[in-house]
C-alpha cells in the first residue's frame, strides 16, 4: 500500500488494535478534528453525499508540494469526524503526488469493517474520491492513471 508516512502510521495503530479499541480510537481522531478557519465558509465547501452525515470538505492544491485539506462535519457524528480527522491527520500538508497515490480502499486496512457499517465506510472513500477529484481539477494531475 502506497500512502504517506503520517497515514501510514494512522494505519499501523489501528492494525495494533482490537475491535472494541479500534473504535474508542476512532472516537478519540473525532475530537480531534479541527475548526474550519475564519476564512473559510461551510456554504463554499463541497458536500459528501457519500457520508449518512451532513460533511462538507475544501482542498486547497494551489501549491501541489503540500496540498491543505479542509472539513466540516458535525459534533454529534463522531464517526464521520473520525474518518475526517483521519483523512487531515494522514494527509494534509502531503503532496498531490501522494494524496493520488493513495488506494481507494485504504480504509480497509484500519480494520473498522466489523465495527463500523460499510454505508459509513463508503462515506470515507468518498471523501477520498472527492480530495482527489479536487487536486485534479485544481492543479492537474501529470499520471491520469492514478485519478479516482
Amino acid at each position: 500500500m502506497t500512502v504517506p508516512a503520517a497515514l501510514a502510521e494512522i494505519v499501523d495503530d489501528f492494525e495494533a488494535l482490537g475491535e472494541s479499541d479500534k473504535v474508542t480510537l476512532l472516537l478519540e481522531f473525532s475530537s480531534e478534528l479541527p475548526a474550519l478557519p475564519d476564512t473559510l465558509a461551510t456554504a463554499a465547501m463541497e458536500p459528501v453525499p457519500e457520508c449518512q452525515s451532513p460533511v462538507f470538505l475544501s482542498v486547497d492544491a494551489a501549491d501541489r508540494s503540500s496540498v491543505q485539506l479542509f472539513f466540516s462535519a458535525p459534533p454529534e457524528a463522531p464517526t464521520t469526524r473520525g474518518f475526517a480527522s483521519i483523512l487531515h491527520q494522514g494527509l494534509n500538508g502531503a503532496s498531490a503526488d501522494e494524496i493520488l497515490a493513495v488506494p481507494a480502499d485504504f480504509y480497509h486496512d484500519l480494520g473498522l469493517d466489523k465495527a463500523v457499517s460499510p454505508l459509513r465506510l463508503r462515506g470515507m472513500a468518498g471523501m477520498l474520491a472527492r480530495i482527489k477529484n479536487q487536486i485534479v481539477a485544481q492543479a492537474g494531475d501529470p499520471n491520469p492513471a492514478s485519478q479516482p
